[in-house]
């Protein structure tokens, strides 16, 4: 055990002496805190202690888990700012037996829409666009009136699914792109289930068409807007949003970041590029977990959206909405049952990504896989509600009051 280690446990032992044993010595009570060590030393010290036994139980825990063949993947766990934890475990490539590494790119599938609504608050601080605005002001050929921009991100659009759509019209064999989608609704108008603002209605379409009103704002492809307004100011520099641009055919494979794959009984099968990854917005982001975990501090510190901006992507959209337990905001789903807790959760051609992100803990947990199969989002939940962990951190501060 190092020094210093040593040194602070018995800092530790001397501070449990005074509470438990100096009430029965005066002499004891008289001694300072301050005595031994400044207060904010402690402090610090104290949590190098926890951050290095966290880090130690969740390495053996993920190496458990990838071991049972439930995970194999990247995880970040963070507090107050700092990095706890990051690892990488199995592989990105399971042929070659390609190990993944903390740099490792994923497909975040839905965990994109936080991105995406991100990339909507970016154009509104900068005059561009209102919340409430509607669609039409943006996509004037769009056959449906009176859907506003906080609907989209609400998904309270009450819009039809793209996806039924475009496998029902377009030809799987050929790449689609989000013009070609508005293009479709344009042509065959499907039945919305209900009309704007009237339900709550998870759906892909939602976030494509924002997609399209930051294209039609900015003049660039959604993948170029992100890369200098989000990902290049936040020094996210292995992070981008695939597309098929200029694309008349379908590879065999997608070219970037770590493939995806399905299990055939025990076997990994690599998951092949598909068209509907032509569509940005709603999918398509890579990143890392580094990378994304940039992007939180971004969150915390209002570098990129400002605080009052942000606060409304954290309130619900759906306050009357009771059929699900959890509620919806600007591009992250709402913890019902836990205070000031905002998540998602992804699913997309062999990669499944979790990113969770407690406020009132200041804790962020970001888990990013390329099976189709794995962990229960209860273990990584557990690792996030940690009780015995919050009264550790909540005593370190009661001894310096």
């Amino acid at each position: 055990m190092k020094k210093r280690n040593v040194f602070i446990l018995i800092v530790l032992l001397v501070i449990a002496y005074i509470t438990f044993v100096g009430g029965k010595d005066e002499a004891v009570e008289s001694i300072p805190l301050t005595s031994f060590i400044a207060g904010d030393e402690i402090y610090y010290d104290v949590q190098d202690i926890l951050i290095e036994k966290k880090a130690e139980e969740l390495d053996k825990q993920f190496r458990r888990y990838n071991k049972r063949g439930v995970f194999n993947g990247t995880i970040l766990y963070g507090e107050y700012g700092r990095e706890v934890f990051k690892g990488a475990y199995g592989y990105a490539d399971f042929r070659k037996k390609e190990e993944l590494s903390v740099e490792s790119t994923f497909q975040l599938a839905s965990v994109s829409k936080m991105f995406t609504a991100a990339a909507i608050m970016v154009l509104k601080e900068k005059g561009k666009l209102q919340f409430d605005d509607t669609l039409t002001k943006f996509v004037p050929e769009f056959p449906y009136y009176g859907i506003t921009i906080r609907q989209l991100l609400n998904h309270r659009s009450g819009l039809s699914r793209y996806m039924s759509l475009a496998d029902k019209y377009w030809p799987v064999d050929k790449p689609i792109n989000n013009e070609e989608v508005i293009g479709l609704f344009v042509q065959y108008t499907p039945n919305p289930y209900f009309k704007p603002n009237d339900g709550f209605h998870y759906c892909n379409t939602n976030y494509a068409l924002l997609a399209s009103v930051v294209e039609r704002i900015s003049g660039k492809t959604f993948d170029v807007f992100m890369k200098d307004e989000v990902f290049g100011p936040l020094g996210m520099n292995h992070s981008f949003v695939y597309n098929l641009n200029g694309d008349s055919i379908i590879r065999y494979q997608v070219p970037v970041g770590v493939s995806g794959y399905r299990y055939r009984g025990w076997r990994p099968i690599k998951v092949g590029d598909y068209y509907l990854n032509g569509v940005m917005g709603d999918k398509g982001v890579y990143s890392t977990v580094e990378d994304m975990f940039k992007f939180n501090l971004a969150l915390d510190n209002g570098t990129l959206i400002s605080n009052s901006t942000l606060e409304e992507a954290f309130q619900k959209g759906s306050p009357g909405y009771y059929k699900r337990k959890d509620n919806y905001g600007f591009g992250w789903r709402l913890r019902d049952n836990m205070d000031s807790t905002a998540y998602h959760f992804g699913w997309w051609k062999g990669f499944r990504t979790y990113y969770i992100r407690d406020m009132k803990n200041d804790r962020v947990l970001i888990a990013l896989t390329n099976t189709h199969k794995g962990l229960s989002s209860e273990a990584l939940w557990d690792i996030v509600k940690d009780e015995k962990r919050s009264q550790e951190i909540l005593s370190i501060y009661r001894q310096l009051d």
